[in-house]
């Protein structure tokens, strides 16, 4: 990692998504990135600065705004095939992404002037909790394993618990954590009896979840031995709701074990993944009500089919980066959607702003609130943003869709990424490419894939190989990339008040608001259109911007159903502007960049104090606390108490700038 001195502030440049997945593995560190602060001329709206001001750029340092909460599962990124490369290269990747403007996020509705701030420079200043359909917040408080009236077979023996040794248990944990180069551990069986092996194979899957056991003859004694389940298909056998698993369920308890997932800097599928490989059962038996951010501590709750408390409880002794919790048993599962937000915590470190602007700033945030725009991580990162292929699907254009996914793109990418594309550009040959990518899952090698089974002229087919919420992303993209350019235009003609021709919701309906009604009307009430073929438009001169700007993409905004009743889109409704519930502010001060400003859910669990902080710490901080409905993004808001282009590119190309 390079890192450059300037006026005592250390720039980092930044790391790929596994480096630093790897290191969080180990120990809590983010990487902050240097950022711009906007330099606003007062007005109520206003348009983003394209160029950072030099001066207050050399006394501040921030970091890449990340991922959000709120988004359903169709909203996740195609991480797969923009994934960055190396961490030299990550910047000049980034030359080639997206600014703010290239979506349409231009405004602002705050009149304060901007700061600068450092979002993230520990990835545990960004925390969340999930907030339930019944409005309860989500929170790990409890360790304790709920009790039966009636007991399961599947859940351990007392003897289960003392039948290895410290010594084994030791040799175990180590197997199991890959501490050690042992591939396997033997465990003698001193009282040799069935009865005496299967409880210590018992023991051994129970205690450490993930690892698989089987019995052998040495030297005319037995053994049992352990080794790592991973590969083990046979020995690993998965179950699912078709095919349960032999232990008996007591009628009495709920078929579903609810509990919290408590999550450090992991996506809420590599969560569900590690757990399910742990359990041995297949991902598909958990179930949540919304996906959760990596960059990030996020808590929420998971539901699971017929596995029981104590098992779960069980891989907090082995799990890294998450803890589970808060356990109970009920006869339904979660589903997608049925959550009523989630309340953030956040901290922006370093904070140049007076406290009369951070005043003025968290005001208006409570107050107006932000443009609802759907953030940059809704396009994805590099050269080839998802609405443009959105915009080919729904223009029926396949050869472009199939051009856009697998041709060479500027910027860096993984090596065996850019080799794939080059195959690609070279023979149009969907073996040859395939066999430069050893990552089969990648969007890349799915359609290659679906290429090498339909044949090259039926991209369709072929494309369809890629699972659905992925192929319905890139045309959700470019819905939102035509509501952020129609809402910055809207906002730019009328402001912030309602005026005749624009839309409320009436229930589910939408309606026009009419010249004699409009005084009854905020522009917390306004609403615009997702285009599609189920939805009205504006009566006003917005109205006609959706047509033309459609026109202009060779789309029908008339006809927006689409052969394939997949990407037929029927549209919805989204409110221009939110105002966040529950918002509060402190600014502290404080001295070492690495201490923590506040205790986490965990922190509490083990009793870990709050650091003191100093009166006249030589850094200021602002703790923002705020609730946002689904589906809305938390950079938006911070955006507009900050004032700052939330791009990536924007923030990489300062790092680059001063560090060549």
């Amino acid at each position: 990692m390079e890192t450059v001195e300037m006026n005592s502030v250390s720039l980092k440049r930044p790391h790929s998504e596994d480096d630093v997945a790897n290191a969080d593995e180990i120990k809590r560190q983010k990487i902050s990135e240097n950022s711009q602060t906007g330099n606003n001329s007062g007005q109520s709206v206003e348009t983003v600065k394209e160029q950072p001001d030099k001066s207050l750029l050399e006394d501040t340092k921030n970091e890449i705004i990340p991922n959000e909460e709120g988004e359903e599962q169709e909203d996740e990124e195609l991480e797969d095939s923009d994934e960055d490369g190396d961490p030299e290269s990550f910047a000049d990747m980034m030359k080639h992404g997206l600014t703010e403007s290239d979506v349409g996020i231009t405004k602002f509705v705050s009149s304060h002037k901007g700061f600068s701030g450092i979002l993230k420079e520990r990835y545990s200043d960004f925390v969340v909790h999930e907030i339930g359909k019944d409005g309860r917040v989500s929170h790990l408080d409890d360790f304790s394993v709920p009790v039966d009236d009636e007991v399961n077979s599947e859940d351990p023996s007392e003897e289960t618990f003392t039948v290895l040794s410290d010594e084994d248990k030791q040799r175990l944990e180590e197997l199991q954590l890959l501490k050690n180069k042992e591939t396997s551990v033997a465990i003698e069986v001193i009282e040799d009896s069935k009865e005496k092996r299967t409880v210590i194979h018992q023991a051994v899957k129970s205690l450490f979840p993930g690892l698989e056991t089987k019995t052998e003859d040495r030297d005319g004694k037995k053994y049992i031995i352990a080794y790592h389940a991973a590969g083990k298909k046979a020995l690993a056998k998965v179950r699912t709701a078709t095919d349960p698993r032999k232990h008996s369920w007591p009628k009495s308890r709920g078929s579903y074990c609810h509990f919290v997932l408590y999550k450090e800097n992991k996506d809420t599928m590599d969560a569900i993944n590690v757990l399910s490989k742990f359990l041995r059962v297949k991902p598909n038996i958990f179930s949540y009500m919304g996906t959760k951010d990596k960059r990030a501590i996020t808590v929420q709750e998971i539901a699971v089919l017929r596995i029981t408390a104590q098992r779960l409880a069980h891989l907090n002794k082995c799990l890294m980066n998450f803890k589970l919790g808060n356990f109970s048993y009920k006869n339904h599962p979660l589903k997608l959607g049925e959550l009523q937000g989630n309340h953030f915590t956040v901290v922006l470190r370093n904070i140049t702003g007076t406290d009369d602007q951070i005043e003025q700033a968290m005001n208006s945030l409570r107050e107006i609130g932000f443009i609802n725009y759907y953030g940059m991580q809704r396009f994805g990162t590099t050269a080839v943003p998802t609405y443009q292929i959105g915009r080919a699907i729904l223009q029926n254009n396949w050869s472009e869709v199939m051009d856009l996914i697998l041709k060479p793109r500027p910027g860096a990418e993984k090596g065996y990424l850019v080799k794939c594309r080059e195959e690609w550009a070279k023979t149009k040959d969907p073996a040859a490419a395939l066999k430069k990518l050893p990552v089969k899952r990648c969007v890349e090698g799915q359609l290659l894939r679906g290429l090498l089974k339909y044949g090259m002229k039926n991209i369709i087919s072929a494309f369809g190989i890629i699972p659905r919420n992925n192929r319905l992303m890139y045309i959700h993209s470019y819905q939102s990339y035509v509501w952020n350019n129609m809402v910055s235009k809207r906002i730019e003609e009328y402001g912030l008040k309602a005026v005749p021709g624009d839309l409320t919701l009436k229930g589910a309906t939408a309606v026009h608001i009419e010249e004699g009604d409009v005084h009854n009307y905020t522009i917390h009430d306004v609403v615009m259109p997702l285009p599609g073929f189920d939805v009205i438009y504006p009566k006003h001169k917005i109205g006609e911007a959706y047509k033309e700007m459609l026109v202009a993409d060779n789309l029908d905004i008339n006809n927006m159903r689409h052969k394939i009743r997949d990407y037929s889109l029927s549209g919805a409704y989204r409110k221009i502007i939110i105002r966040p519930q529950n918002v509060n502010w402190e600014v502290v001060a404080y001295d070492d960049p690495k201490i923590p400003l506040f205790t986490t859910d965990l922190d509490k669990l083990e009793g870990k104090p709050l650091p003191v902080l100093p009166m006249d710490g030589k850094f200021r901080a602002l703790k923002m606390e705020f609730s946002l409905p689904p589906s809305t993004y938390a950079t938006m808001a911070i955006r507009e108490v900050l004032k700052m282009d939330t791009s990536i590119k924007n923030q990489t190309q300062l790092n680059t700038t001063w560090l060549r």
